[in-house]
């Protein structure tokens, strides 16, 4: 590891600092941005947002056809927030264990039989019954899957997160199935438990893919989406990257931070190596198989609409990309998921190596 400097705290605005006062060569980022140029040109000139932070300052931004100060839509990269709020949850006693079984805390996520899923043949079935809190923030749960048993297989899915975000706020009294829109819902208890805390701006709303009439989407629609600027996703990647702690606060246990930025059990028991690549709630690169040749510390929010939180402890560096011009193919496909993420390494390479220390 590094040596890092003193800890600095954004308040409700960054600090930005000179290229050499965080360690890096402006000559080397140039040829970063240079390269990020080359990326959108090759796109039919894709729009981008990029933001580097190091030692807790901003260092630069780059913003290409879009507004800089704009909140963009998380999609998937909220779930990394979501596995934040589950282990604030735990840690209140609110939920007992990561291995509880979701079904105690939301017996409605069972009450899905066949014509009431999302489309044929999906549909809550017996081996349900036992999904933890691990398996939904792991994207190992199976749900509404027939045949895919708990814990077995990575298949990265929306459905089984809103079961996850409707059971922590149900058990917080914060969401009612028959009344999904009236409840303070699980985005705002992120506000409580987060937003707040860090100084955060975000705000949140619901989404629902356009289903059939007898899809229960009370129960596993309705999902919550976070919108935030590029600075604000910043503010969320130096909380993680300080293991949960908000300028003495402890926002997030630590332990938890430490075992959702490191590939999951269950992933590492069931799956090949080339697919040991997320956590819990977090794309994680402890076995090299995101990103072969970088930090194997690093670990990442992302989701679709090319929106990324790349995080490296041992740099003291975070990189946000609000688009970025990767690839953003297979919303479904986990495969495609982890090729496109892999092609994020020549540009977060190349930042990499402007660092003078």
């Amino acid at each position: 590891m590094s040596t890092h400097p003193e800890r600095v705290w954004p308040g409700t605005e960054w600090q930005t600092a000179e290229l050499d006062e965080v360690g890096i060569d402006r000559i080397k980022l140039a040829e970063a941005a240079h390269y990020q140029t080359e990326l959108s040109e090759s796109s039919d000139s894709r729009p981008y947002r990029i933001l580097i932070a190091r030692h807790g300052k901003i260092a630069t931004e780059w913003s290409f056809r879009t507004d800089p100060l704009a909140q963009a839509h998380q999609a998937s990269a909220s779930k990394s927030t979501f596995a934040s709020v589950l282990g604030i949850a735990i840690s209140e006693g609110v939920i007992g264990s990561e291995n509880d079984r979701v079904a105690d805390y939301y017996p409605e996520m069972l009450d899905i039989a066949p014509g009431g899923g999302p489309k044929e043949g999906r549909y809550a079935f017996p081996d349900n019954d036992g999904i933890t809190f691990n398996h939904l923030i792991g994207n190992t749960s199976g749900y509404m899957k027939p045949g895919e048993a708990p814990g077995k297989v990575f298949n990265y899915q929306t459905f089984g997160m809103n079961i996850l975000t409707h059971a922590i706020a149900s058990a917080y009294n914060l969401y009612k199935t028959t009344k999904p829109d009236q409840g303070a819902g699980f985005g705002t208890l992120t506000e409580w438990k987060v937003r707040n805390l860090v100084d955060g701006s975000w705000s949140w709303e619901y989404s629902n893919f356009d289903l059939h009439p007898e899809a229960k989407l009370g129960v596993f629609g309705y999902f919550t989406g976070y919108l935030m600027s590029s600075r604000d996703m910043a503010r969320m990647g130096w909380l993680w990257l300080n293991r949960g702690n908000w300028n003495g606060t402890q926002v997030i246990p630590a332990e938890w931070i430490d075992k959702a930025t490191r590939v999951s059990q269950e992933i590492l028991d069931n799956e090949p190596e080339e697919r040991h690549v997320y956590g819990l709630g977090f794309w994680c690169n402890d076995q090299s198989q995101v990103w072969p040749d970088l930090p194997k510390d690093s670990f990442a929010a992302s989701g679709a609409g090319q929106q990324h939180i790349w995080v490296c402890p041992s740099l003291d560096l975070i990189v946000v990309q609000s688009p970025g011009t990767y690839p953003s193919r297979g919303a479904f496909d986990s495969d495609e998921q982890i090729e496109d993420r892999r092609s994020m390494q020549g540009l977060l390479g190349r930042i990499i190596d402007s660092l003078t220390n």
